[in-house]
């Protein structure tokens, strides 16, 4: 893929301090000067957020670090309004990407988040479709925003024998909605919240595109099947030893392989086209089934997505 020969500019990377997310953002650190983004790390504040930015800061790159806990949608608009200050103070070079790439796995669906939606759709989706909204206006053409997607959406069989389930799409309003406290859910609930919370990414990046400006390339990428991640730690002990057995078979992906690949999406030439949510598993350009385009599932989705996000009541 060949390398970028345009100013990088900034580029916002969500979930920077462990996994795909930190492999990425060495990956764009460590990249020769002319080639080199400067960083805007939005993560949980803390040690871990420290250490990726002094990693990246060493590699020769300028960074600011926004503490945020994406769970938080007033911590969501605080990190989008700082980032905004740092673009509008020079401190960083204009914002020509962003990577949706944090993502959380809850292994229950009664969990809310400090907003009172369920966990995982709210940090998976809302969050970063408010962080995106609020820094919409701040985008200097040409850009690009990278939404971290997940082939569980529509998982087949031999997922399916290890836990993972497809996405079962509802109104974006249930979705929203923790589970009923006198209702009895499982791991397997959990699975398919996951999955849904994807397939609204897919939903999501289709109907961003018919907002964005011309100059503005919206895609989702697929970093390939990682098990054994983090975003598996809420998993049975059972199925995390045999995801931790799966991640020695050959060819599985993982983020070492991964993370530069998501780097490249977001910075270099060869992926310049990318539009209209188009789908990359890794680094190839993959069709999508039919029900992973569906204007009125997606324009209801942006319809329901602006009251939550506002706090009104669809």
């Amino acid at each position: 893929m060949a390398t970028s020969t345009t100013d990088p500019g900034t580029v916002l990377i969500t979930g920077p301090t462990g996994g795909l997310g930190r492999v990425a953002t060495a990956a764009m650190a460590g990249r020769p000067s002319a080639q080199r983004p400067d960083l805007l790390l939005v993560g949980r504040p803390g040690q871990n957020l420290d250490q990726v930015a002094a990693e990246a800061r060493a590699a020769g790159a300028t960074v600011a670090e926004i503490g945020c806990d994406l769970a938080r949608l007033a911590d969501v608009r605080a990190a989008a309004a700082t980032a905004r200050d740092q673009l509008a103070k020079g401190k960083v070079r204009p914002l020509r990407g962003l990577v949706a790439n944090a993502g959380l796995f809850s292994g229950d669906i009664h969990r809310a988040s400090a907003d009172g939606y369920e966990l995982t759709f709210a940090v998976n989706y809302l969050a970063h479709a408010q962080l995106i909204g609020d820094l919409l206006p701040a985008f200097a053409e040409p850009a690009r925003i990278v939404l971290v997607g997940s082939d569980t959406y529509r998982a087949g069989r031999v997922k399916q024998l290890m836990g993972v389930q497809p996405a079962r799409w509802r109104d974006p309003v249930e979705l929203a909605r923790p589970a009923p406290a006198g209702r009895r859910t499982g791991f397997r609930d959990a699975a398919i919240a996951y999955a849904t919370s994807k397939l609204a990414v897919l939903y999501y990046a289709h109907e961003l595109q018919r907002r964005a400006g011309a100059g503005i390339g919206v895609s989702v990428f697929e970093p390939g099947w990682m098990p054994g991640t983090g975003l598996g730690r809420e998993a049975a002990p059972a199925l995390q030893a045999l995801a931790r057995g799966l991640q020695r078979l050959p060819g599985m992906a993982s983020p070492a392989r991964s993370g530069p690949a998501l780097a490249s999406i977001v910075l270099d030439d060869g992926w310049a086209g990318l539009r209209d949510g188009a789908y990359v598993v890794v680094d190839k350009v993959d069709p999508q089934p039919a029900f992973a385009h569906d204007r009125d599932r997606e324009q209801r989705l942006w319809t329901v997505t602006g009251q939550l996000l506002s706090g009104e009541q669809p």
